[in-house]
C-alpha cells in the first residue's frame, strides 16, 4: 500500500478522534476499519461517555464493522488507528482475525499525554513478535491531534 494511501485512512481515523474528544467522550483515538478499499466500521475512544473502561476507539470500530458486515470474522480488514492499540484492542483485532494495525503513536507517546499502556506493556510485552502485523504510520499527523488534545481541558483517566 502506498504512502499516501496510508495518510488517507489515518485522517479518517484522526477525524473520527477529533468527533470524540470534541464532544469530551475520551482520549484522542480514533480507529478506522477497510475492507477492499472501504471504511466497514469507525469508532473512537468514549470511555468517558459511557462510563466504559472498554470503550476504546478500536473496540467501537471493531463492533461497527461486526454489525455492518453481519459477521464476528473481520478476515481481510486493515485497521488504522491513531495510537498503538493497548493490550485489550491488540487482542480484540487479533480475534477478529484483523490482518494488519495500522497506527499513528506509539505507547510511548500515550504515556506522553497522560495515558498508561505502558505499564500493562511492561506487564504482557510481546510486541516485537507483531512486526509484520502491527506496524507504524503517519506518526507526525497523529502527534498534531495528540497535540490539540492536550490543549483542550480534559479528564485524566
Amino acid at each position: 500500500m502506498n504512502d499516501s494511501k496510508h495518510k488517507t485512512n489515518m485522517a479518517f481515523a484522526i477525524e473520527e478522534a477529533r468527533k470524540g474528544i470534541q464532544n469530551g467522550e475520551g482520549g484522542p483515538f480514533g480507529t478506522v476499519i477497510i475492507k477492499d478499499g472501504v471504511i466497514v466500521g469507525a469508532g473512537h475512544n468514549k470511555v468517558l461517555a459511557n462510563n466504559d473502561p472498554t470503550a476504546h476507539g478500536e473496540i467501537s470500530a471493531i463492533r461497527n464493522a461486526g454489525k455492518l458486515l453481519g459477521t464476528y470474522d473481520l478476515s481481510g480488514c486493515i485497521l488504522y488507528t491513531t495510537g498503538e492499540p493497548c493490550h485489550m484492542c491488540l487482542c480484540a483485532c487479533m480475534w477478529a482475525n484483523i490482518e494488519k494495525v495500522y497506527y499513528g503513536c506509539s505507547i510511548e507517546d500515550n504515556g506522553r499525554i497522560g495515558f498508561r499502556d505502558d505499564k500493562f506493556d511492561k506487564i504482557f510485552g510481546g510486541r516485537d513478535k507483531l512486526t509484520d502485523f502491527l506496524v507504524q504510520t503517519c506518526r507526525e499527523d497523529c502527534l498534531k491531534l495528540f497535540d490539540e488534545y492536550t490543549q483542550l481541558q480534559h479528564t485524566v483517566y
